[in-house]
């Protein structure tokens, strides 16, 4: 693993919520190192710190103290401004719940990334369609949420996610609401994304979706607990 070509790198990351005795130790000094390219799985029970790993990592949160990298840029040194920007062209995210807006179609879902960083119209569509087409939904470009299925309008999400070339997708739970027809899709698409170069992190606590990963964290009470490679998938 060569560290120094990494897309994260959270350094004695701590994240504590609340004030004196009330204090809550949600991540208790947790380093971690995501190589370019890697495929990273985070499991745990729920209340490992799956969540504010999750926040941390999506620059949704800031740690109480310690260090989080991003393509080699120190988050904390950022200002507001440069870290939403970090939200929109170096994370792609995908979420549980999708999170389509109903009024716009496939296609005018995967644009809107690509409106806050001021691509023009022509681009947009192009790259869009493009990146639909790689989720395999060319044919549902001009269909709304409602006028798909679950497994459907996840991998509009997820073409969603990697229209602006992100330097990592980071998925929530992203198969919690589909069906296992549906969940290997969305995995298959995880699998050529990986194998294209991409580097993806998913949150999850189901065991199959772990299983496609090549490395997998266990968290337990705000720290990792252990972290081992999926020989099947490394060999």
């Amino acid at each position: 693993m060569v560290q120094a070509n990494a897309a994260i790198r959270l350094n004695r990351v701590r994240r504590e919520h609340g004030k004196g005795d009330g204090t809550v130790c949600a991540l208790d000094n947790v380093d971690l190192v995501v190589p370019t390219g890697e495929y990273l799985a985070v499991v745990g029970p729920s209340g490992a710190g799956k969540s504010s790993l999750l926040n941390i990592l999506g620059c949704l949160d800031q740690p109480t103290s310690g260090s989080l990298e991003i393509a080699g840029r120190a988050v904390s040194d950022l200002r507001e401004r440069e870290i939403a920007s970090i939200r929109n062209t170096e994370i792609g995210f995908v979420f549980q719940a999708f999170n389509l807006i109903p009024s716009l179609t496939a296609l005018g879902n995967v644009e809107l990334p690509m409106i806050y960083t001021g691509v023009g119209r022509a681009e947009r569509r192009a790259r869009a369609g493009a990146a639909l087409d790689r989720v395999g939904l060319s044919g549902r470009s001009s269909h709304r949420p409602n006028q798909l299925s679950g497994g459907q309008q996840q991998r509009v999400a997820v073409a969603r996610a990697i229209v602006n070339q992100p330097t990592f997708i980071l998925a929530d739970e992203p198969t919690g609401n589909l069906d296992s027809q549906a969940t290997d899709e969305v995995l298959a698409i995880f699998d050529e994304l990986h194998r294209g170069g991409a580097t993806v992190v998913v949150i999850t606590h189901e065991d199959d979706v772990a299983s496609r990963a090549q490395r997998v964290i266990v968290m337990r009470d705000g720290r990792i607990e252990r972290s081992y490679t999926n020989e099947t998938v490394c060999a």
